[in-house]
């Protein structure tokens, strides 16, 4: 998740490679049997079974339902490694006992056909036997306002995952920062960034510095790139202009702030939400913090770029400890941690890594612990993971009168994103 090789010369920090943002790869896996030997696919063996997309499986009888009356909420685990089905999606679900068989079973969010009026009778017709489709936003008693995050995902938790991956929908803040144009090889990501209101992404000024708005597209609600099988779907939003901190640094990366204005707002949905701001200056301290993104599981050539997001808990560092610790890599025993940045992690393959520059540090708020602020923007390490040296993030809280004021000036409201 994105943090960069820095290099110390006659004293000056010099963090060139931040210039070369890492694109996105997609990873496919070899093999998934888990090391268990070959799993049976759906549908084989003479079972009468077919894999559908898990809001077309009635959580009741696990058969096929055609009506589109099922939501999906709550009714399948998925096993990363061992699943019946190609995508994990999918579920093997039993065909009907009539025998009908749909190919391709009806999307709920799609409405249904215009029926032909029936012939005239002096009886009423009977009421409909089948529910109608469900509203597309079906998580019960979800709170509204900033920062709220879905512990227990949605629609679906996640069984068996052993690799740090997020609920769908965990983090309804998290956005994808891309290439407008996606190159052949799929190397599309730019960087991470939060949502903090229905036309602006906040995001780190190095992963935008170099590119005009007009080759940045956002990504919100998005979770596993390889997939297109959620039944809530992503939108895409194309970057109108671009605000980047007027002391930015691209060297040193002090001040490593931006907010991209979007093309038109963000439709609400129940796996979108924005993140709540800090108050100016304000000190967050917090063993639970949360860093998200599709970024590397560790550094260099090693390393691979995530399908599903990932999340990383980490704990915040103090500002003199951070420099302290830092002081005894590479960097020397004179370096000083600029005063825009704050500290998280420090832990043994626990960070942020290459890919996830701009990605939000999220962390409960001290007040209201149901709420989540975000106190930090990845910026840069030493590497990825390693003990007792913290990972490096602009610190937010030092831009809150920033990021209103250019809010304000583009009569943009502010609530969105205030506690």
């Amino acid at each position: 998740m994105a943090f960069y090789l820095v290099t110390f010369l006659t004293i000056t920090l010099i963090i060139s490679t931040f210039a070369q943002i890492p694109g996105y790869v997609e990873v496919t896996s070899e093999g998934n049997d888990g090391g268990l030997g070959r799993i049976a696919r759906c549908g084989e063996n003479g079972e009468r079974k077919m894999c559908v997309k898990y809001y077309q499986c009635d959580p009741n009888t696990r058969t096929v339902d055609k009506s589109g009356a099922t939501d999906g909420f709550g009714i399948i685990d998925i096993r990363i490694a061992q699943n019946e089905c190609y995508d994990t999606l999918e579920v093997c679900c039993n065909l009907p006992d009539d025998g009908s068989l749909d190919p391709a079973p009806k999307n709920p969010d799609t409405p249904p056909a215009t029926p032909r009026p029936p012939p005239p009778t002096s009886r009423p017709p009977p009421p409909p036997t089948s529910r109608p489709p469900p509203p597309p936003t079906q998580r019960p008693n979800r709170p509204t306002g900033c920062g709220h995050r879905n512990a227990d995902g949605i629609d679906f938790r996640i069984a068996g995952a052993e690799n740090g991956e997020a609920e769908y929908g965990e983090f309804p803040w998290m956005v994808a920062v891309m290439k407008r144009e996606e190159p052949e090889d799929g190397r599309g990501l730019l960087c991470g960034g939060s949502l903090l209101s229905d036309r602006v992404v906040l995001t780190g000024a190095h992963c935008v510095h170099k590119l005009g708005p007009r080759y940045i597209k956002v990504r919100v609600g998005e979770w596993d790139t390889q997939s297109q099988s959620e039944r809530l779907p992503h939108q895409e939003r194309d970057v109108s202009s671009i605000i980047s901190h007027e002391d930015f640094n691209p060297s040193t990366l002090f001040n490593d702030m931006a907010l991209l204005i979007l093309e038109r707002p963000v439709e609400p949905a129940s796996h979108i939400g924005t993140i709540c701001l800090p108050m100016q200056d304000q000190e967050i301290e917090s063993s639970s913090c949360f860093v998200t993104g599709w970024g590397k599981d560790a550094f260099g050539l090693k390393g691979k770029y995530q399908a599903i997001l990932k999340k990383i808990e980490l704990p915040t560092v103090e500002f003199q400890q951070c420099q302290a610790s830092l002081r005894k890599t590479r960097l020397g025993r004179f370096f000083k941690l600029d005063k825009s940045f704050m500290c998280a992690g420090g832990e043994n393959g626990r960070d942020a890594c290459t890919g996830d520059g701009g990605s939000p540090l999220a962390c409960p708020d001290p007040l209201r612990p149901e709420r989540y602020i975000q106190a930090g923007i990845v910026a840069w390490g030493i590497d990825c993971g390693q003990h007792g040296v913290p990972g490096v993030y602009a610190n937010v809280a030092k831009f809150r009168t920033w990021i209103d004021k250019h809010m304000e000036r583009l009569n943009l409201d502010t609530a969105s994103y205030n506690k």
